[in-house]
């Protein structure tokens, strides 16, 4: 069961994140140990053969498993990435990128979490293109 204030929580700190603005990024899902984040496909955002750029799947999988860990933290508290891994299995094209992520071990040092990030085409069907494994850590906020 998700804490009281836990979507104000999590959707005040990516608020701060420039970046997630500048790929126009939203969170559409999170919930304990949960959470999902969506950003549009844009040409702004391609490498040079046209994909979406490895750099925005790794930020969007980043930012879902961080986001995913701390839901599970008290208030206060924050968390910082401290290693990850990240498999680029597909071409990354479509409308619409969806990172998935859900924490595979909580814990009070280290927490582990994985990704996946799928590309939804304009039929509706989804492609998956990147998973990531990231470890993170709690950090007090400053």
């Amino acid at each position: 069961m998700a804490s009281p204030g836990l979507q104000q929580r999590i959707e005040a700190s990516f608020a701060l994140q420039g970046l997630m603005r500048v790929i126009e990024a939203r969170i559409t899902e999170v919930e304990p140990g949960r959470c999902v984040i969506e950003a549009p496909f844009r040409k702004t955002l391609t490498q040079q053969h046209g994909y979406l750029h490895a750099g925005v799947l790794t930020t969007l999988a980043d930012n879902a498993c961080g986001y995913a860990a701390l839901s599970l933290l008290p208030p206060g508290q924050e968390v910082l990435t401290a290693e990850l891994k990240v498999n680029f299995l597909r071409p990354a094209r479509g409308v619409l990128a969806i990172a998935r992520a859900e924490v595979l071990k909580p814990g009070r040092t280290l927490t582990v979490a994985r990704a996946e990030v799928w590309m939804r085409m304009e039929d509706g069907a989804e492609t998956l293109c990147a998973a990531m494994q990231a470890t993170l850590v709690p950090s007090l906020t400053q």
